[in-house]
Formats: structure tokens, sequence, C-alpha cells
């Protein structure tokens, strides 16, 4: 009967330690920041955004600064909005797709994420910058990694 109740035990602390561990968090929640490269791999913009999982696939950006920024492009931000849809969440690693697009101005501009993938804390995928600003114009590729 003793060994039972040992054996009983150990299964049972087996059991609950299986249990714990992992994060069910399956947002993009938190404080984030990005590196914008040219074709060259010459970093063109940076800026930190904090996002929080809205309704649906809707992103919520507050705090958004940018530490790099050809200049005057992004001086008086009109708008901020972020698309995020999950398509996985093992052991805590959210997967899935990420779009943002920012507006300026006046003068009028607009820096795109596109083709965002969200996989091991780091979203990545391509910019675009259209406006009407002074050299307020580009492309290339984005990775962005939580701060």
């Amino acid at each position: 009967m003793k060994s039972f109740g040992i054996a009983l035990i150990i299964g049972l602390a087996v059991t609950l330690g299986a249990c714990g561990g992992g994060s069910n968090n399956s947002t993009i929640n938190g404080t984030w920041t990005a590196g914008l490269t040219d074709t060259s791999q010459n970093t063109v913009l940076a800026f930190t955004a904090t996002f929080t999982q809205g309704s649906g696939t809707s992103v919520n950006i507050t705090n958004l600064t940018f530490s790099t920024q050809p200049s005057g492009c992004f001086d008086s931000i009109s708008s901020a909005t972020g698309t995020f849809a999950l398509s996985g969440n093992a052991n805590g690693n959210v997967t899935g797709t990420f779009g943002m697009a920012i507006v300026s101005g006046p003068p009028t501009n607009t820096l795109t994420l596109s083709n965002g993938q969200v996989a091991n804390n780091t979203i990545s995928g391509t910019w675009t910058l259209t406006g009407t600003g002074s050299g307020c114009t580009g492309s290339g590729t984005f990775t962005m990694n939580p701060s």
C-alpha cells in the first residue's frame, strides 16, 4: 500500500508539472522596434511603437516614435493602423501575418508595411514609402522585434 501511495504522488507531481509553463498569449501586445532597410541594406527608417491587439484582426498602435527617418517625412503623424491575423500558437510562439500603415501630414507621406510574417518573436516583411515630402519615397524590407 505504501508503494502505491508513493507511485500515486509521483504520478500526480509529473502530471501537474506538465500542465504548467509555456504561454498562451495569442497576441502581439507590447512594445516593438522596427528597422527598415533599402535594397542596399542601408537603414532608412527606424521606429518604436506599442501594439495592443484590438477586436478581430485590428491592432491599436500608440507611442509611435521614429528614431531614423528621411528629413521631415514623419514629423507629424496623422494616423497609424495595423492588422494581425493569428495562424498558430505553439508553446507561446505566436505566428501569423502583420500589416501596418503610417500616414503623416502635411505634407502627406504614407509608410506601408506589408507581407509581414510573425514567427519566433520577429515580424519581417516589405515596406513602401510614398509621399509629397522631399525624399519621402522608397522601398525595401523590415524587421521588428519586441523591445
